[in-house]
């Protein structure tokens, strides 16, 4: 994974569509649909670790992206 779109597109494969209209509201699901398939052994420690990494980096360049406007 390297970025949003390929989470968003591997979160796909497990029949989950997120579209909420709110950019960091999807983030947020996305990380919490992350969590439950490390959790139920889905997905590897190294997968998961980098996709929470692009989750956070890209929530992190929305908040500032806000701010400047």
């Amino acid at each position: 994974m390297n970025n949003v779109y390929d989470i968003r597109q591997y979160l796909k494969t497990f029949g989950t569509y997120i579209y909420t209209r709110d950019r960091i509201g999807d983030l947020h699901l996305m990380e919490s649909e992350l969590n439950d398939l490390y959790q139920g052994g889905m997905l590897d420690l190294r997968d998961f670790q980098v996709a929470k990494h692009i989750l956070r980096t890209e929530e992190l360049r929305l908040k500032l992206e806000a701010n400047k406007a």
